[in-house]
């Protein structure tokens, strides 16, 4: 419940109690305070069950904690069916990037200025022919 509560603030919230309340008093709004926990407790428990009830033998394996999308992706992708393991471990991105910066880097730094693209690569870049010029357009110039 109080997780993200370090110790300087656990100190903080008890001194401003104690100014606040009153060395006094506070035990007496301690007590109330953890009665109105208990009693909160309780009555979402007894939600639960009735929730549970209602639903029927078929969902007595629900969890409330699944209504929450993080745990029921995480609970369904843990039992692993799909495969997904498999396919994550198969495939390297960093390797696929290498792979597709050398072809990059070989493409630009060959020398040879040949018309035909060589084995295993597709020419993405059509090179212009002499004759082979955009129409000219009288009216647009």
């Amino acid at each position: 419940m109080f997780n993200d509560i370090g110790p300087l603030e656990l100190v903080t919230l008890v001194v401003l109690a104690v100014l606040v309340f009153g060395p006094d008093k506070l035990p007496k709004v301690i007590q109330d305070v953890m009665r109105t926990i208990r009693k909160i407790r309780e009555f979402s428990e007894s939600a639960k069950h009735d929730i549970r009830q209602e639903l029927g033998p078929e969902f007595k394996d629900f969890e409330f904690e699944d209504l929450n999308p993080k745990t029921f992706i995480r609970k369904h992708l843990d039992n692993d069916d799909l495969g997904l393991k498999e396919i994550r471990n198969g495939f390297d991105l960093k390797k696929e990037m290498a792979e597709v910066t050398d072809a990059v880097h070989s493409r630009d730094s060959d020398p040879s200025p040949s018309s035909a693209p060589a084995a295993g690569r597709v020419d993405m870049v059509k090179k212009p022919e002499a004759d082979d010029r955009p129409p000219f357009d009288a009216d647009a110039t």
